[in-house]
């Protein structure tokens, strides 16, 4: 039983394993890709990581994991995910997608909207330093 379920961790590893896609640019801007591109409908390449804010002391806001979504009225978007990074550190922020780049409020804040099917819905106040979001009372 032990060896089947080695087999079975090692098959499932080489699952994961491969050659990177051709048209992966983690880690790096979109080609051009600027703070304001999630804005008014724009679209942007939602296999490719996008550097959409900075805030002061190194820190970069960028758009990640991707979604497509249908409004409605029958309209498509792409909601993303955001990631903090500095100094080689990456803190993904959790259960947030948005369709709007986030605001920078200070050097330890910033916030975001929810987005849900092309929908602007509640925004959060992001701890800069942990990732961690709370919803904003109006």
């Amino acid at each position: 039983m032990a060896r089947g379920v080695r087999l079975c961790g090692v098959y499932l590893l080489a699952l994961g394993c491969g050659p990177p896609r051709a048209d992966s640019t983690r880690g790096e801007r979109a080609e051009g890709a600027s703070p304001g591109d999630m804005e008014a409908g724009a679209r942007t390449d939602a296999a490719a990581d996008a550097l959409v804010a900075t805030a002061p002391g190194g820190v970069e806001i960028w758009f990640t994991l991707a979604r497509e979504a249908t409004a409605a009225d029958g309209t498509t978007c792409t909601d993303r995910t955001i990631e903090i990074r500095r100094d080689g550190e990456r803190i993904p922020v959790p259960l947030l997608y948005t369709g709007t780049a986030p605001e920078i409020v200070n050097d330890s804040t910033m916030r975001a909207r929810l987005s849900d099917r092309c929908v602007p819905g509640d925004a959060y106040l992001v701890d800069l330093r942990t990732g961690l979001p709370v919803r904003e009372r109006p």
